[in-house]
């Protein structure tokens, strides 16, 4: 028999962190990166948010909604990292 927790650690702020991590990363690729190389970049930058949501939920010790609480921060890192992949898009067809 496990005994609840009294006061249980909020997860949201895991699911936001790897979000930002995602932003962040997407960013420095979309300036960094030429533009042929940004695809797999972006794959690579996806690959590491998502140990890094393995680690940062694994860290809250909490097994309740696990799945969901992985779920929703790869699935957000990737729509961040999808909007921001296809604003940097758009921008190489305007020409300078």
């Amino acid at each position: 028999m496990t005994i609840p927790e009294l006061a249980p650690r909020r997860t949201f702020g895991g699911i936001v962190a790897v979000w930002v991590v995602a932003a962040v990363a997407a960013v420095l690729i979309g300036v960094f990166a030429p533009a042929e190389w940004r695809a797999p970049w972006v794959t690579v930058a996806l690959g590491g948010c998502l140990v890094l949501s393995f680690a940062v939920q694994l860290a809250y010790g909490r097994s309740q909604n696990f799945t969901q609480r992985m779920a929703a921060s790869i699935l957000g890192a990737l729509v961040v990292m999808g909007v921001i992949g296809f604003g940097f898009g758009l921008a190489t067809l305007v020409p300078a």
